[in-house]
């Protein structure tokens, strides 16, 4: 728990409630392109690469990017987790999170308009050392799957919208 400030849910609520604390928040990201499929991608003082693997003509330079949506899902819940079981007054001595997510490529190689392009599941595990109770842990499963952000971004439909910004001239 040392990592996890005291008190950070109940001082972050009251910034939010009192006007102190900025909100809502941007989160902004910058990718790009570094030839082929490996990409470089920027957020605040973060540097992160993206590749495809080899057997997909790739460069294995980084995860490929739906790697890093479950990465992603995997240290949210991880930080969930600590911030509402210091709240509730639960230690966690430990924790991991193993994630598995399952792809049919035939729709993202456009083989069948049927079939999502993205992930069809995504099953995990959350291992904890904790000496709570099965009822608190329960309890905390809750509340971590109602307020982990990139679980409900996952979960909930989310305006995307991405327009294409033109760099030079069109070729002709």
């Amino acid at each position: 728990m040392d990592e996890v400030k005291q008190g950070l849910l109940k001082q972050t609520q009251a910034k939010i409630r009192d006007g102190t604390a900025i909100n809502p928040i941007s989160v902004v990201v910058e990718s790009v392109n570094q030839g082929g499929f490996h990409t470089r991608i920027s957020m605040r003082d973060h540097v992160i690469v993206s590749d495809q693997p080899y057997g997909f003509t790739g460069t294995n330079k980084g995860p490929k990017p739906s790697e890093l949506v479950l990465a992603a899902l995997a240290a949210c819940q991880e930080t969930t987790w600590r911030i509402y079981a210091e709240d509730m007054g639960i230690t966690i001595d430990k924790i991991s999170v193993t994630l598995t997510g399952t792809q049919d490529l035939r729709g993202f190689m456009s083989l069948d308009k049927n079939v999502p392009s993205g992930f069809t599941s995504i099953e995990g595990e959350v291992h904890l050392e904790t000496r709570a109770s099965e009822e608190e842990l329960e309890q905390l499963q809750i509340v971590v799957d109602q307020h982990c952000p990139v679980l409900d971004d996952l979960t909930r439909p989310v305006s995307v919208n991405l327009r294409v910004n033109r760099i030079g001239p069109a070729s002709g």
